[in-house]
């Protein structure tokens, strides 16, 4: 049997994925004018766990402001309850992103997001999870990266998978700090990985798709989904490769369709689906949410899907 033919192993804890990093606001363009949306793609694909049918949780830093008090009413409003939303003595963070139909361009203005202490709490969080996701945003900065790794080499020893979203921006970077080497050895702790082309050109330079696999695989990440756009994905293990079109048949803001993948692929892998089955129900969430506007769309069960797009 391929790889790919198979389920995860999973633990039995009650929290499917636990989400780790920024939560902020993105301030999308629209007709000329900025608007003020719900963002930061560990809250995303937390929030759309819950309306797909999974159980998620979050953690993040916000300011003691409005903007912090609007996050904190958002992810209430969103039931997720099982989290962990430390406020901090800093500026809220925030994104401008203007619409595009492309990769997001975004500009950062950051503050509190990376300031994630590990408490008990946090502890207790990591232990009651199956999967750990975090980004390259809290790793960018000292203070959250000291968080991650502590985390990372807490699920190790308690039996969860690591995920990891590749998302390097040089212009969030701690200065003086080498991400790209960084990132390269941080993949041997990675069991899941998500990079779209983008992301693996600024990690290793240029070059073809079948070999940024490789790169990735051989630096120690066990399982590699690359997105293409348009043109797909492929996902990759040591022994087995699979090349899938995409499914978007419309596309109105590309804001969040990596996040609305993970979500998919994550409900559809605790619900005890093989892996392939899992990277379709992944590609369903990113081409549902591309019809609409926004990070954070409102979702079917995942079960409702693709009757959802299809309908």
């Amino acid at each position: 049997m391929k790889t790919l033919d198979k389920k995860l192993p999973l633990n039995t804890h009650d929290i499917d994925v636990l989400t780790v990093g920024e939560v902020l606001i993105d301030m999308i363009e629209l007709d000329g004018a900025y608007h003020p949306f719900f963002g930061g793609s560990p809250a995303n694909i937390a929030m759309n766990i819950k309306a797909l049918g999974g159980r998620s949780a979050l953690v993040a830093a916000v300011g003691r402001d409005r903007l912090g008090d609007f996050l904190k009413k958002t992810i209430d409003e969103r039931g997720l309850k099982d989290g962990l939303i430390q406020e901090k003595n800093a500026s809220t963070s925030m994104v401008l992103v203007n619409k595009t139909q492309g990769t997001p361009l975004p500009i950062f203005y950051r503050g509190a997001d990376f300031q994630i202490d590990y408490t008990d709490e946090l502890k207790n969080l990591v232990s009651n999870s199956k999967i750990l996701h975090f980004s390259s945003w809290p790793i960018s900065q000292p203070h959250s990266r000291a968080t991650i790794e502590k985390m990372i080499q807490q699920a190790k020893q308690e039996g969860i998978l690591v995920s990891f979203d590749p998302n390097y921006h040089p212009d969030i970077w701690e200065e003086g700090h080498d991400g790209i080497a960084y990132i390269k050895q941080l993949l041997k702790d990675i069991d899941i990985i998500k990079p779209s082309e983008d992301d693996a050109e600024r990690i290793f330079g240029p070059d073809t798709v079948d070999n940024q696999l490789q790169k990735f695989l051989d630096l120690g990440a066990k399982l590699v989904v690359m997105t293409l756009g348009k043109d797909g994905l492929v996902v990759a293990t040591k022994d087995q490769r699979l090349k899938k079109a995409s499914l978007a048949t419309k596309v109105v803001d590309a804001t969040g369709a990596g996040d609305a993948f993970w979500s998919g692929f994550y409900t559809s892998l605790c619900k005890g689906h093989k892996i392939e089955d899992a990277v379709d129900d992944g590609s369903r969430t990113s081409a549902y949410k591309l019809r609409y506007v926004g990070a954070v769309v409102d979702l079917p069960k995942l079960e409702s899907l693709e009757d959802a797009l299809n309908g």
